[in-house]
Order: C-alpha cells, then sequence, then structure tokens
C-alpha cells in the first residue's frame, strides 16, 4: 500500500532552512546503507522543527526484495527507517519508531542484547537508554496531542 502524499510537501520544495537541515540529515542516513542506490523522490511528512521529522522515500534499490518505499525519522533522536508495510501514514510510523526504540531501551534495562533489535547510533549503555526513553515518551507525549 502506498502512503498518501497529498499532504505532504516535496523535499525539493522545502524553504525552510531547519526543515531541509533534517531532510539533509534523512537523505545521509538513508543513503549511507548499501542496499539503497539512490533517492527517487523525497517528501516531508510530519516535523516540529528541528526536534523531529518524519519523510517518505522512494529510493532505487540496490538488491532485490529491498522496500522502494520507507519512512524514515529523524532528529533529535537516533535516525531510523520504517518500511511502509507496516506504516500507512506518519502517525504509523512514529508509532513504530517509538514501539522499536522502546524495545532497545527495555532490552539495556534488562541486561539484555539488542542483536536483532532496531539499530541505535549510540552505545549500548543504561546511561544512553534512559537519555533514549526520556525523548520517546516526550515524543508520545508531542505525538498524543497532535493527534487526540
Amino acid at each position: 500500500m502506498e502512503p498518501d502524499i497529498s499532504e505532504m510537501i516535496r523535499v525539493s520544495e522545502l524553504t525552510d532552512e531547519e526543515q531541509l537541515s533534517l531532510a539533509r540529515q534523512a537523505t545521509a542516513f538513508l543513503t549511507k546503507f548499501r542496499w539503497c542506490a539512490g533517492v527517487k523522490e523525497s517528501f516531508l511528512a510530519f516535523d516540529i522543527g528541528s526536534p523531529i521529522g518524519v519523510f517518505l522515500f522512494r529510493i532505487e534499490p540496490r538488491l532485490i526484495g529491498i522496500d522502494d518505499t520507507l519512512w524514515v525519522i529523524v532528529g533529535h533522536c537516533p535516525p531510523a527507517y520504517i518500511v511502509c508495510q507496516d506504516a500507512r501514514d506518519w502517525a504509523e510510523a512514529i508509532q513504530g519508531y517509538i514501539r522499536e526504540m522502546q524495545r532497545w531501551v527495555d532490552a539495556i534495562r534488562s541486561g539484555g542484547s539488542v542483536v536483532g533489535l532496531i539499530p541505535v547510533n549510540v552505545s549500548p549503555t543504561i546511561e544512553h537508554a534512559e537519555m533514549l526513553s526520556k525523548r520517546l515518551s516526550f515524543l508520545q507525549d508531542l505525538i498524543d496531542d497532535k493527534l487526540f
């Protein structure tokens, strides 16, 4: 299922410097993966300034079986991508992001392994888990306020 882009802004049309900065972060994050041969299209789906941006990317996959449409979440939190099969819109993408990052936090808190969990670009320490947990709570509160 393809996400509805009718209310999204093409990254090529952005003029706000904070949004452009988030878009550059999202593009750099996604294109570092060897399975991404390039970006066909990108859209800003949701942002709250520099704290967080949610982008929709249509990519040229380098490998068979790689999704060609992905959500990318960037900002003052670890960057991540979420496949569209698991998230039909930006709100579901953020919820998926929070859920997967919380699994990482929970694994660290319980002394478990992070192998097989969403990659997080910091060392798996209690200190980092607590920092991420606070950001996830902040993000959840923002989303709850925005959606309801």
